[in-house]
């Protein structure tokens, strides 16, 4: 049986044949070389400082292939926290959820789908403009939530899509519409935030238009690395919460792979001379990447939704929930090469983890794969070295601080394996969601609601995590980017060295195994925010708490009416079938 895949790299396309199925696309490459290399680029002026200096960016005309850090009256030298282009354009968008079967490795599964399609649509806009997602649950028996994954969601909270949090579940049969600012720029994700829903299919990209730190031809869009099983995420979740982490059976580029003998490679044309810039998601349960096109180098010009000073590798590591832009230029005159995202057995297990390729071609007739060789790379789940990841933008953190250290352990409650931060596991209601409370000025929020308030505005935080389990863990915070202070393996202690000149700022960085991860952000976003692990069973086993962000202002931003009449709808569904959470509620 086919599946329909689309929504990200090239047209929509369907997955019929058994070997290949091709996608017209350019993409830009370099010189082939040996190992892993890694170089600074001064593509633009200053650029090679490594401590990153105040850019000021004279006010230039039109983005172009030979100034993508021009965008009208402005440009890379704006500060997007503060100042974002007032275009006057609203997108909108109608998304469908649905259930269906796809074979998007050869083998036939049930899946939800976003308007049918593997990833979903991709969300396109410019900077600054207004987008609204009408939402319909088309779902038998799901209720839902569409999470717009690193969105900032400015004085926005409720539209952040997280049941239990900012709204009651949709329930099947109804709609809900998200409106949201594109105040950012650059490549991010749509999800699901119910229950392990979003590895059932439901999912897409968010392309926003803006500057860019690095010049190219094409943009190719996004690319999607994804994990994949042969069973439903909710069928391997009784594993993993008895037994562990399961053992997944594959892994797609772009929604497509193989399988034994069925199945097909995603492919992409491309043409001698040109450069693409291709907007990478890794959009896995549980599967740390290490992405490659052989005999090729990429520059990487973002980190999530920042901008960052372009550097060159031949092998990127990213984490789930993670997301790079790069550029690849395209110098080789004639072959095939093989894209890679080796799936890393130091955090989890796949079945074929060094099987999850694409097929880039200079010659659209060739039906050949590849025999080129893969880079040499380390087996491990880190993140990107943190001197390479030098914001564009330069921001300093502040040395004041008030300051949260969680413990995060693993343990068993009621033989069910359990995640726990600050000896908390983290359990929420759908039909009881914080903002509600917080609406009703209820206060007295449960100690497994993991509840932290932050009242004072605009008040620097620092928050350190650490784990002795030899488990390295994704980190992502709603609502905000985060200044990433220290990251190393060890115990975390007074005497650690933090980095405040213009850290690293992102949405999701990984905890190391056996590590610490220090992260900072300021009080600058009135909300009830999420901060979890992004490795799917870790969420619902636990691994999660919540920010109320600024109290006494968030009931003024709350459409009552939506949220109520959202949860009105979920609880007659809920109550008429006898659906209770059986995890952690987000």
């Amino acid at each position: 049986m086919s599946g329909i895949i689309a929504g990200g790299i090239g047209e929509k396309h369907r997955v019929s044949k058994p070997k290949s199925s091709r996608t017209l696309l350019g993409l830009v490459l370099s010189e082939a070389q040996t190992g892993k290399t890694r170089k600074r680029l001064c593509v633009l002026p200053n650029d090679c400082a490594l401590a990153a200096p105040r850019h000021s960016l004279s006010k230039r005309c039109t983005n172009s292939a030979s100034d993508r850090a021009c965008w009208g009256d402005y440009d890379l030298s704006t500060n997007y926290y503060d100042e974002v282009p007032d275009t006057g354009v609203t997108r909108e968008y109608y998304l469908e959820l649905v259930n269906t079967t796809a074979a998007l490795d050869g083998v036939s599964r049930d899946v939800l789908l976003v308007n049918g399609t593997f990833p979903g649509p991709t969300l396109f806009a410019d900077w600054g403009d207004t987008v609204v997602v009408k939402l319909y649950n088309g779902l038998t028996n799901n209720g839902t939530g569409l999470h717009f994954h690193g969105i900032r969601q400015n004085y926005t909270n409720q539209m952040d899509g997280v049941p239990s949090i900012t709204q009651c579940p949709t329930a099947p049969g109804e709609s809900i519409t998200y409106t949201w600012r594109a105040t950012q720029y650059g490549s991010t994700w749509y999800h699901s935030h119910f229950a392990l829903q979003a590895w059932e299919g439901v999912l897409g990209g968010i392309i926003i238009n803006g500057p860019a730190s690095g010049n190219y031809d094409n943009d190719a869009g996004v690319m999607f690395l994804n994990d994949w099983t042969h069973k439903t995420a909710d069928a391997m979740y009784t594993a993993a919460e008895t037994s562990g982490p399961p053992t997944l059976d594959n892994g797609l580029i772009n929604g497509t792979n193989v399988y034994d003998d069925a199945g097909s490679r995603f492919e992409m044309d491309v043409t001698e001379g040109e450069s693409y810039r291709i907007r990478l998601v890794n959009g896995a349960i549980d599967t740390h990447f290490k992405y490659m096109i052989d005999n090729h180098t990429m520059t990487v010009i973002a980190m999530d939704l920042v901008p960052i000073v372009p550097y060159e590798t031949t092998v990127l590591s990213i984490g789930m929930g993670q997301r790079y832009d790069i550029v690849v230029n395209m110098t080789e005159t004639s072959g095939d090469y093989w894209i890679r995202a080796i799936a890393q057995t130091f955090c989890s297990d796949n079945d074929n983890a060094n099987n999850i390729k694409g097929i880039l071609r200079y010659d659209s007739t060739s039906t050949s794969d590849p025999t080129t060789s893969a880079y040499s790379y380390d087996d491990n789940c880190d993140d990107e070295s943190l001197t390479d990841l030098v914001p564009y933008y330069a921001l300093d953190a502040s040395s004041e601080s008030t300051e949260d250290d969680f413990a995060v352990t693993v343990g068993k409650s009621n033989n069910l394996f359990k995640w726990y931060m600050e000896a908390i596991t983290f359990n929420v209601s759908w039909d009881d969601p914080t903002l509600l409370s917080v609406y009703n000025n209820d206060t007295t929020f449960t100690s497994q609601e993991h509840v932290i308030t932050l009242d004072t505005a605009d008040e620097w935080v620092y928050f350190v995590i650490e784990t002795t389990q030899a488990v390295p863990h994704p980190i992502h915070l709603h609502g905000h980017d985060f200044f990433i202070l220290a990251q190393d393996t060890g115990t975390y202690s007074s005497s650690t060295t933090l980095s405040l000149t213009n850290p690293p700022r992102r949405d999701v960085a990984m905890l190391p195994a056996s590590g610490y991860l220090v992260i900072a952000f300021q009080t600058d976003n009135p909300g009830a925010w999420l901060m979890h692990c992004h490795i799917g069973w870790h969420t619902s086993e636990g691994f999660a708490l919540q920010l109320v962000e600024r109290y006494s202002e968030i009931a003024a931003l709350i459409d009552y009416d939506t949220l109520n009449s959202t949860c009105a709808a979920w609880d007659t569904y809920a109550t008429t079938n006898d659906i209770e959470s059986e995890d952690s509620g987000v």
